[in-house]
């Protein structure tokens, strides 16, 4: 009896092995086609600098910086030469005289330039802080997508990784499911049983599909990202992070208040109004600029009926000095200014207060998921010493094949497990870099 059931141990075996070929054969049919299309071997570091190259946000961004700059030539243009040229012609009854005080001229050519205007100074400076500002916007920007390609990079790996123990664990299912239904004809097990082993197997499946579409859309997404061929298969690997983020600084607070670029944007536009404040507050002085004036004068507007002397051409130049004394404009730019540089003066703070506490908060959201990660790493080590022990107990005729079969799969839900726990540690981590403006330091 006992020769008997070591014989009908060994054939479920060698059923098992023969099964598990097919399986292999079966799954490397689709991944030699797969081989034999486009296809393109990528690294971590390849793959986000392939997004970055190929950001349309990045290339917006970009353009939005070169906007400010221009910006910053209109407010500069003012302190530089500025020439006039133009003619006319206008009917005058009486003393030739121009709307605005001048003589109709047939030629006249105006230069100004301003030598000492705080007010339009002080819009200068602050046009240059706000273009700064768009530069750091764009370095968000370039972080955001170098996070996001890396997220995807390693979401792809673990999920293709995934399919290939689903697909393993799809095998041992059918295994359980054909040993509990040849029980159930026998008697040996209740027909209960067989719809639990079933619904294991649907379940599996289920998975299977939930993986093969997610691995559709981060392909197509990272494809998309990256300016890649529709058809161009993305071969990936599991990677790590370089640098662990917990050990990327001793203070991470420090890191944060000194490289986080919301917080540089904030400190840029406080410098912005103040510059603004400082030139509405020299609008009180007086300003000087420099003015030119180059007439061809025509007897035809009857200079001579007023003036002794007829010259046709006439020249002026000089400093331009005006003197404020009453401004009422001045008073309310001023005190306008003072509410905005107050108002930024505290959204800074704020920020500091929250980029602090968010740190914080990061920097344990990363030590909680290596713990878990440690977690994970132990029960799947126990996991496949279950197996090893089962395996053992097979090989010597004192274990049962279902056993055996339903410890491989729960030793696949440990790798599940810690795969997930280990993309979720990643993930914390380039959070953390990302918060701390070093992300770009580690993935470039």
């Amino acid at each position: 009896m006992r020769n008997g059931r070591k014989n009908r141990l060994r054939f479920c075996a060698a059923a098992g092995a023969v099964g598990l070929a097919i399986f292999v054969l079966v799954a490397l049919v689709p991944a030699r086609a797969q081989d034999s299309e486009l296809s393109r071997k990528l690294t971590l570091k390849e793959a986000v600098n392939l997004a970055v190259a190929n950001s349309r946000d990045l290339a917006l961004a970009r353009l939005q910086y070169g906007v400010m700059q221009r910006q910053i030539g209109v407010a500069r243009s003012a302190f530089l030469p500025n020439l006039y040229t133009g003619t006319g012609i206008a009917y005058t009854s009486g003393f030739p005289l121009l709307e605005g005080g001048g003589a109709p001229a047939v030629f006249s050519l105006s230069y100004t330039q301003q030598i000492f205007n705080p007010p339009l100074k002080g819009e200068q400076h602050a046009a240059e802080q706000r273009a700064e500002e768009q530069r750091l916007s764009m370095d968000d920007v370039r972080d955001t997508v170098m996070s996001r390609a890396a997220l995807d990079y390693l979401e792809l790996a673990k999920v293709r990784h995934a399919l290939e123990l689903m697909r393993a664990e799809r095998t041992s299912a059918g295994r359980i499911l054909d040993a509990t239904r040849e029980r159930a004809n026998t008697g040996r097990e209740l027909p209960v049983e067989v719809i639990r082993a079933q619904l294991t197997t649907a379940r599996v499946e289920q998975r299977i599909a939930q993986l093969e579409d997610r691995d559709d859309f981060l392909s197509g997404e990272m494809r998309d990202m990256m300016g890649l061929p529709a058809d161009e298969f993305i071969e990936v690997s599991t990677e790590e992070i370089p640098g662990a983020a917990s050990a990327a600084s001793a203070d991470v607070v420090t890191e944060a208040m000194a490289n986080n670029v919301e917080l540089k944007q904030a400190q840029t536009e406080l410098r912005a109004r103040q510059f603004k404040l400082k030139g509405e507050q020299g609008g009180r002085w007086p300003s000087f600029s420099l003015t030119g004036q180059y007439n061809v004068l025509s007897k035809i507007n009857n200079y001579t009926d007023f003036f002794d002397k007829f010259q046709r051409n006439n020249v002026i130049f000089g400093v331009q000095v005006q003197i404020p004394i009453f401004a009422s404009r001045t008073s309310s730019a001023v005190a306008f200014a003072q509410a905005d540089l107050n108002a930024a003066t505290l959204a800074l703070q704020k920020k500091r207060s929250e980029l602090s506490l968010d740190v914080r908060r990061k920097a344990r959201l990363v030590r909680e998921a290596e713990l878990g990660g440690e977690v994970a790493r132990l029960e799947l080590q126990l996991a496949q010493e279950n197996v090893r022990v089962l395996q053992a107990q097979f090989d010597e005729g004192r274990g049962s094949l279902k056993d055996l079969e339903a410890a491989h799969i729960e030793e696949n839900d440990k790798w599940l497990a810690f795969l997930d726990a280990n993309y979720s540690r990643q993930q914390t981590q380039l959070e953390l870099l990302h918060t701390t403006g070093q992300l770009a330091q580690v993935l470039q």
